[in-house]
């Protein structure tokens, strides 16, 4: 198959989940053609069957704002007429998919391109729910081939928020690539441990884009009540608005010289690898794909009980969930589960045990391709 995947290059869910998809797609012989405003952080620069298309948007003085949805709209127009592509895949519904209905309309012959969307979260939780963005969001998703979402949850909140009369959805989860995520050598992953935390320290991680809804406050109240009882270290990866106040409130709690901000980084698995226990007690979470990664390194995830989070993380096997804001209750959770070696071990392995069996590169690969071939074939 010829494909085309347009995504956010940035660090987040979204963007590597559709990264990562198209690298295994051309890896199984796939023509895959990226699109974006930026070269997708997981990208390599040189991949068998792989193509990167930039989108240029030309400054005028008449836009105030330049026109980004029409470039995209424009190239893929051109890759799709120059390429012959059988589908594009794209990912968020604004301005992807809206682009991509319109770059099909430009065809000769618009039913020879498939359109097929995956919903993330936001474009439905938040974009959708803005009145300046609510109807062009359920036109772009009414008028997709077909539509994929990353969890139940997602799948609920579409129909409910949109209706999106005789739009069928398919659930089609985020997946983990299982030979990088993992514990890894012993030997390499204590000289890493070493750089991180002292010996007799529990490494605590979270890892997110420190947008508000990721609740990076909790994360710092929770660490310092855990800290009050376990020698530990939190360890903060990535980047966003809500990093300085998680600076400033270290530093009020007192444990801002056990609390490490390491920024973005391309790759987390070595990272995780280290961590005894990953917090996200993020207010909303569509999927949680970085509490997979850390289930497929073996470390119990405390989070909250919200969204797509509960059909990721199983609360007493995998980790543990809570209510959105029970701080206290939450560091109780991971102080039990730090101070029990064996219990800790258990839920690694069971966490491992979910992320090969259930989300694995091969079965989620298949699980696309098979829904590829079902779209073609309509």
């Amino acid at each position: 198959m010829r494909i085309g995947i347009a995504c956010y290059p940035t660090y987040g869910g979204s963007g590597a989940v559709a990264t990562e998809l198209g690298m295994r797609l051309a890896q199984r012989g796939h023509e895959v053609h990226f699109v974006s405003y930026a070269h997708p952080f997981r990208l390599p620069r040189f991949l068998r069957n792989t193509y990167f298309h930039e989108i240029e948007v030309s400054r005028y003085p008449l836009f105030e704002y330049p026109p980004y949805s029409l470039a995209v709209t424009v190239a893929m127009h051109e890759i799709t007429t120059q390429r012959h592509l059988d589908l594009f895949h794209v990912h968020y519904a604004v301005p992807h998919a809206t682009s991509a209905w319109l770059a099909k309309q430009m065809l000769d012959d618009p039913g020879a391109l498939k359109i097929v969307t995956t919903l993330h979260g936001t474009d439905i939780t938040l974009v959708g729910q803005d009145p300046s963005y609510r109807s062009i969001v359920k036109f772009s998703i009414e008028r997709s081939d077909s539509l994929t979402a990353v969890s139940e949850f997602l799948k609920r909140e579409t129909i409910a928020t949109f209706g999106c009369a005789g739009c069928d959805v398919r659930v089609i989860p985020n997946f983990v690539d299982t030979e990088i995520f993992g514990r890894g050598e012993d030997g390499q992953r204590r000289r890493n441990r070493n750089a991180l935390a002292n010996a007799d320290e529990k490494i605590i991680m979270h890892t997110s884009n420190f947008r508000p809804v990721k609740r990076v406050g909790d994360v710092v109240r929770v660490s310092a009540r855990v800290m009050e009882k376990v020698p530990a270290r939190l360890i903060f990866v990535g980047d966003g608005p809500d990093r300085h106040m998680a600076e400033e409130k270290a530093r009020s709690l007192g444990i801002g010289d056990r609390v490490v901000f390491l920024g973005k980084q391309e790759s987390v698995a070595e990272l995780l690898a280290c961590a005894d226990l990953f917090l996200l007690p993020s207010e909303s979470e569509s999927f949680g794909l970085s509490a997979l990664e850390a289930m497929a390194s073996e470390v119990p995830v405390v989070g909250t009980r919200c969204g797509g989070l509960e059909e990721v993380v199983e609360d007493g096997s995998t980790g543990r969930l809570l209510p959105v804001g029970a701080v206290d209750a939450m560091a109780d959770a991971a102080i039990e589960i730090l101070e029990d070696p064996a219990r800790k071990a258990a839920m690694g392995r069971a966490g491992r045990a979910e992320a090969e069996e259930v989300y694995s590169v091969e079965r989620i690969l298949s699980l696309y391709e098979s829904f590829y071939e079902e779209v073609l074939s309509q």
